[in-house]
């Protein structure tokens, strides 16, 4: 900026506050500064826009300073010497310097020539820079000596120009800290409740959540709350509210009404927030006071956004000096396109869904033309990779890469960030909460964290410009001295209802069931629900052209302890079911579908299934980890009807997403109906879900047709149970692994609780602790 200083000069100017020790003799040693190089020093720091410098007269500026003496003399920065010379090369003083700068800051406020009187010099100073002087004083930018002087006439030396701006600035540059908290994926957990073991939780719950936000407030209170998706669904409340005591017109959601009391700013949708159908949702969102916002979601008949694509919120807030002002905050939303297969049947014809990050980047532009000083997405979307696909699922990570975006909360993965991510992700600062510089949280699920992101806004004239940002995640209290009373009393009515609803008995079962193990062996808790859908299914194709077709049922473990939950298992004891229990088997508001597909795609069907398992090498003796941990538990379909084993010592033919990976490779093996090998061409009948029926699993996207039935698969269970009035939950035993080698040492993780649980005869023996709180089985 300009020319260096002697170190011994430098060292002794810094050691002190203001320049109080600084002696004649060192002054001496240091640069001293000109009013060309002053000019660009103060303007450089302020970071001003500057012009074209045509309007400069001054004979003798160079040109490529015309543009900072055009932007000082605007300010009042500094005058010419005289009408038609500058004098850039010539010293500047301490006095014309720091009057400068206290002309640049515009506060309105009086300053005290009285402070000037300890200074035994300040009659050197002319007259009418007194006021101008006291406001630099008492703002602190101006300090003397320790003689009591302030050397007023004295050259500015560059050493005390850069204390001096450090303190100018201070002033100067008006800020404001912004707070943003977020929450996503609630799944109408809003009380501290587990409807399936019809306890209280303090794992999750809207209402300790509260508390969180509560105490962010305080700790700030220029304080922004938005909802990143899925509130709707996900327990037996949510269920109860559609199906049971319906939503009616006018009527808050007891999400909405929640969100309500906390005084949300905005919200996205998620993926399940379609779950109930567009209408469902269109009467949640008519009574929220809080705006829905979604970029990507688009209506089918005329290609207009379907929902607000993005609101911007005037936010008034308290600035660094205390005064009131007014930030304007852009906010957007996405969901992924995905929807389209998950929902089909409630969407197909009705909405299209653009590509997640071309729809952000579209919107931008026109958000920062309606003035938004900052944007925040909402991403229902995990973080994803670094690559980006035309219509992905998850994009949180490349979000952070479309220049505009100031902040992130994503979500829909039901993890946690600020916290471990895939290695890959290049730019990750995890103790700040970071990627590519933007802050990003992910709070979690069912209420278990609070996102919490920090922006410092600097004011660029009228507008204000974020210029660092932080991220983090709260977790709720382990006991419920966090709980929200008033949130409480707010959902009471439907809780309690939920309840009531959930203890209502549709049967006994004569022994325990659970998943503990059903990802190794064949279980009892899909064999329920692969039985009442087949019965539920028979009855519907009779009369039908399907109705001697063979019928086989699709079922999966949902509650196998994924995303890293040891307590994530369904168990059910001995004796009365409820429809709490049937819920716990059944997690999802799914509607039964049928496929109508070959042997040949069963056995797809069945390969996708299989990726649940890693390969082992049939030559280590080294410890090897049976599941899959990428591979999510309700994809690992299980079909009835038909017999086979999986051989996992050969690598899998299809990833996670479907994609194939291995052509040649076949790991199911011995695929049987009715005792023979199957015929490939053979046409069936499977009985699934509408998600899995509208989903692109290989096997199922061969289907030549497809029903989706009105009816839930929850309510076949229950229906199932009734008939039956007390069932047998064991598992018929279709399905087993292939011989594993004999020398392999094959682990996996379960809860520890299901050491009380292993069948008998089975080759399952527990080992002792797993990894976060999992116990670890042998299995042979």
């Amino acid at each position: 900026m300009w020319k260096k200083v002697s170190a011994s000069a430098l060292a002794l100017s810094l050691a002190v506050t203001g320049f109080a020790n600084v002696n004649e003799a060192d002054a001496a040693k240091v640069d001293q500064v000109t009013r060309g190089e002053y000019v660009k020093a103060v303007l450089d720091s302020m970071g001003v826009e500057l012009g074209s410098g045509k309007t400069v007269k001054f004979n003798d500026v160079p040109a490529s300073l015309k543009p900072y003496v055009e932007k000082a003399i605007e300010l009042k920065l500094i005058d010419g010497k005289t009408a038609k010379r500058f004098a850039p090369n010539a010293n500047i003083t301490r006095e014309e310097a720091v009057v400068g700068l206290a002309n640049v800051i515009e506060d309105n406020k009086t300053y005290s020539e009285d402070i000037l009187k300890k200074y035994k010099d300040i009659n050197s100073a002319k007259k009418e820079n007194l006021d101008e002087l006291a406001k630099a004083i008492s703002l602190g930018f101006l300090s003397g000596y320790t003689d009591q002087t302030l050397k007023l006439k004295n050259v500015l030396a560059d050493t005390h120009l850069d204390l001096i701006l450090k303190r100018f600035l201070k002033e100067y540059k008006t800020t404001v800290s912004l707070r943003i908290l977020g929450t996503s994926d609630i799944h109408t957990n809003i009380m501290n409740y587990d409807y399936y073991k019809d306890t209280e939780s303090n794992s999750l719950g809207l209402v300790k959540v509260a508390t969180l936000i509560k105490n962010a407030r305080e700790e700030n209170s220029n304080t922004l709350l938005f909802d990143n998706g899925d509130a709707i669904q996900g327990t037996p409340l949510g269920s109860y509210k559609q199906a049971v005591d319906v939503l009616e017109d006018g009527e808050d959601h007891p999400s909405v009404a929640a969100m309500e009391y906390l005084d949300y700013d905005a919200a996205t949708l998620g993926n399940h927030e379609f779950n109930y159908g567009l209408d469902y949702f269109a009467e949640v969102e008519d009574d929220a006071d809080f705006p829905y916002v979604n970029a990507n979601i688009r209506n089918a008949s005329n290609g207009n956004y379907m929902y607000e694509p993005y609101v911007i919120i005037e936010k008034e807030v308290v600035d660094s000096k205390g005064n009131a002002t007014t930030v304007k905050v852009g906010v957007t939303g996405i969901v992924p396109p995905q929807i389209l297969n998950w929902d089909k049947s409630h969407l197909e014809g009705k909405v299209t869904v653009d590509d997640s990050v071309e729809a952000v980047e579209k919107l931008i532009p026109q958000m920062q033309k309606d003035g938004a000083d900052v944007i925040v997405v909402l991403s229902h979307s995990g973080l994803g990779d670094a690559t980006h696909t035309d219509g992905e699922e998850d994009v949180s990570y490349l979000l952070t890469k479309v220049d505009g975006v100031d902040a992130i909360i994503t979500g829909h993965a039901h993890g946690v960030f600020p916290g471990t991510v895939d290695a890959s992700l290049t730019n990750v600062d995890v103790e700040n909460g970071t990627m590519n510089g933007v802050p990003v949280v992910m709070p979690g699920k069912y209420g278990s964290h609070l996102g919490v992101i920090d922006l410092t806004l600097e004011q660029k004239g009228e507008e204000w410009e974020v210029v660092t940002g932080t991220g983090e995640v709260r977790a709720i209290a382990k006991d419920a001295s966090d709980v929200d009373q008033g949130l409480v009393d707010v959902v009471k009515e439907a809780h309690e209802g939920t309840i009531k609803y959930v203890r209502q008995p549709v049967g006994k079962t004569s022994a325990d069931i659970h998943s503990y193990f059903s990802q190794v062996l064949d279980d009892p808790s899909i064999q329920i629900v692969t039985n009442a859908q087949s019965n539920y299914v028979k009855d519907k194709i009779k009369g039908t052209a399907f109705e001697n077709l063979p019928v086989l049922s699709a079922g999966a473990p949902f509650k196998a302890g994924t995303r890293s939950d040891p307590e994530y298992y369904t168990y059910v004891p001995t004796g009365e079911l409820a429809i709490k229990n049937v819920a716990d088997l059944y997690l999802y508001d799914n509607t039964l579908a049928t496929l109508k597909v070959t042997g040949a795609d069963v056995k797809e069907w069945l390969e996708m299934s299989a990726g649940q398992f890693n390969q082992i090498d049939a030559k280590s003796t080294k410890e090897q980890q049976l599941i899959n941990s990428d591979f999510r538990s309700y994809n690992y379909d299980v079909i009835d009807g038909v017999t086979y084993e999986i051989d996992v010592t050969k690598p899998a033919k299809y990833d996670a997403s479907g994609n194939l990976v291995n052509e040649g490779s076949s790991r199911i093996v011995n695929l049987q109906y009715n005792g023979k090998p199957i015929d490939l061409k053979q046409e069936f009948i499977v009985a699934t879900n509408n998600y899995r029926a509208n989903g692109s699993f290989p096997g199922v996207r061969n289907a030549t047709h497809v029903e989706i039935y009105p009816d839930e698969n929850r309510q076949a269970i229950i229906d199932y149970i009734i008939a039956n009035e007390t069932i047998d939950p064991s598992a018929d035993n279709n399905w087993k692994f292939a011989p594993l080698p004999a020398a392999a040492n094959v682990v996996f993780e379960s809860s520890k609780k299901a050491v009380n649980s292993i069948p008998e005869g089975s080759t399952i023996k527990y080992l002792g602790d797993g990894t976060d709180g999992f116990g670890k089985y042998s299995i042979k």
